[in-house]
């Protein structure tokens, strides 16, 4: 704690939590996606265990800054049985993770919303006009037998749903 280290878009971010080390990577993954001007980001990850808190294996958590995109999303999940819950990214939940030292932090001033100040975050690292964010730490398992249809174990969720998405936006406009 206390490091200041400089992301590929040039953002310095004060290291506040070393166990948020996943978040770095993904980081510059969601900056050098972007240099590739795609239509579309959708990152997926266990990112934070407060997501499994708020929603268990019921729904994948997504944060989203495209309503467009998130009706793809929504409507894929429905069609193929896998629940996606669109999550908050307010403003507030940026300015948790603003910093005295650094552009950012790596995790917010607060444990409240840790799921939402992660998502918050990586947004900061996107710049494509339809970015999603999955963390899917409450789904990525079946231990809870949650999906009666799914072995315990390893879900492979949302699989399916990132499936039907790619199936959609190839055969529709997100603009």
């Amino acid at each position: 704690p206390g490091d200041v280290v400089t992301a590929m878009n040039g953002k310095t971010i004060e290291i506040d939590n070393t166990d948020a080390e996943g978040r770095l990577i993904l980081a510059d993954a969601l900056c050098y996606a972007s240099n590739m001007k795609p239509l579309a980001i959708i990152d997926v990850a266990t990112l934070t265990g407060a997501m499994d808190i708020a929603l268990g294996q019921a729904a994948t958590g997504v944060f989203t800054n495209s309503l467009t995109l998130w009706h793809h999303i929504f409507q894929a999940g429905f069609n193929c049985g896998e629940r996606m819950w669109r999550m908050p990214l307010y403003q507030h939940y940026t300015e948790q993770i603003e910093s005295d030292v650094a552009d950012l932090r790596n995790t917010g001033k607060k444990r409240s919303a840790g799921a939402c100040t992660a998502a918050a975050f990586l947004k900061e690292f996107v710049d494509v006009k339809h970015w999603a964010h999955f963390d899917i730490a409450g789904v990525m398992d079946n231990s809870a037998n949650a999906v009666p249809y799914l072995n315990k174990g390893m879900s492979g969720r949302p699989t399916r749903a990132l499936v039907e998405i790619a199936r959609r936006l190839s055969a529709n406009e997100l603009d």
